[in-house]
């Protein structure tokens, strides 16, 4: 059932980029991004720093963890294999969770349960950063009048919806929900299977709760750093811009990096967001620019970065090599 679903959300990504295409110019579009040049190199190194700091958050989320450069760069590279899945498989960009979660008990000896509330922390610490980072956005694309009243006004709904979800998962993790709802539902005969999952489920909200109520600190810094990292999207896209003959303000990369961000969460069932985020850049671009062309060169742009960073974690999980019946447990 799964691999229909990935066919159809597949399908339906490439419908979308067909769409893209006929709405631009493709001669030109890769007239556009061949001149980026030696600028694509500035592309990946702001990338790398994102990734480095998404990496730390992700770090100071699992407390036995030292704060060391050894320690980041493991962490760096646990995330490359397990981000690689999350940007190919249509799971709410949760694929790769539980490559991160083996890599984390197989090489580095951390349980499963200290593996998963670390990932659980640091996914909710990133996408409350991305709701701030979004709300900044929004707020600039009101006041600049880039977009019309429609499409401002299904910007301003989806960040609503978003919101409140990120803060129910929250509210989930931070007052122990799962562990309530199980206990009240193993009571029941029809759910009497969940008593054997119980302990695990509390164990985890446990870790949870401890994080968010003993470490302010490090809470409040690795939210920081999740905030930083999406910044670190806003010069990419203005880098990007610049080598691409089409300069931009800080303020209009802000706009276009949210919008595309935004778009990018509410299709997270498509592999990668495929035709999608490249309708988003479009669409946001052409009201920057004036050129449909230009966001679709954009959107090519961030393709082929997102590509590398693919391949590259790729080969760090076949290099670490867990076991593939241990990941299939996780899932």
């Amino acid at each position: 059932m799964m691999k229909i679903f990935k066919i159809i959300f597949f399908v339906v990504g490439l419908v979308l980029l067909g769409w893209v295409v006929q709405q631009t110019n493709i001669t030109e579009t890769l007239d556009l991004v061949s001149q980026i040049g030696w600028g694509f190199l500035l592309v990946l190194f702001f990338y790398f720093l994102a990734f480095l700091f998404d990496s730390l958050t992700w770090q100071m989320t699992v407390i036995s963890a030292p704060l060391t450069p050894k320690w980041l760069y493991r962490f760096f590279n646990m995330r490359l294999a397990g981000e690689a899945f999350n940007n190919t498989l249509p799971a709410a960009s949760m694929g790769g969770e539980p490559v991160k979660a083996v890599l984390l008990k197989n090489h580095y000896g951390f349980n499963y349960r200290e593996g998963v509330a670390s990932i659980i922390l640091a996914r909710t610490i990133n996408s409350v950063a991305l709701i701030l980072f979004l709300i900044v956005g929004v707020f600039l694309m009101l006041d600049s009048a880039v977009l019309d009243d429609k499409y401002n006004s299904i910007a301003g709904t989806g960040l609503v919806v978003l919101t409140i979800l990120i803060f129910l998962f929250f509210a989930v993790q931070r007052f122990k929900l799962a562990s309530l709802t199980s206990t009240a539902l193993s009571k029941n005969t029809w759910f009497r299977w969940l008593d054997g999952a119980l302990h695990h489920i509390q164990d985890i909200d446990e870790k949870l709760v401890e994080f968010y109520t003993g470490h302010h600190a490090r809470a409040g810094f690795a939210f920081v750093l999740a905030f930083v990292n999406w910044v670190f999207g806003v010069v990419e896209i203005y880098v990007t811009m610049f080598f691409l003959g089409h300069p931009v303000s800080m303020t209009e990369a802000w706009i276009i990096e949210a919008v595309a961000q935004l778009v990018r969460a509410a299709t997270f069932v498509i592999p990668a967001s495929i035709g999608a985020q490249e309708g988003a850049f479009m669409i946001i671009g052409a009201a920057v620019t004036g050129s449909p062309t230009v966001g679709f060169a954009v959107a090519l742009v961030r393709r082929a970065r997102e590509i590398i960073w693919i391949g590259w974690g790729m080969m760090a999980f076949y290099i670490a090599k867990p076991e593939r019946t241990h990941i299939e447990e996780e899932i």
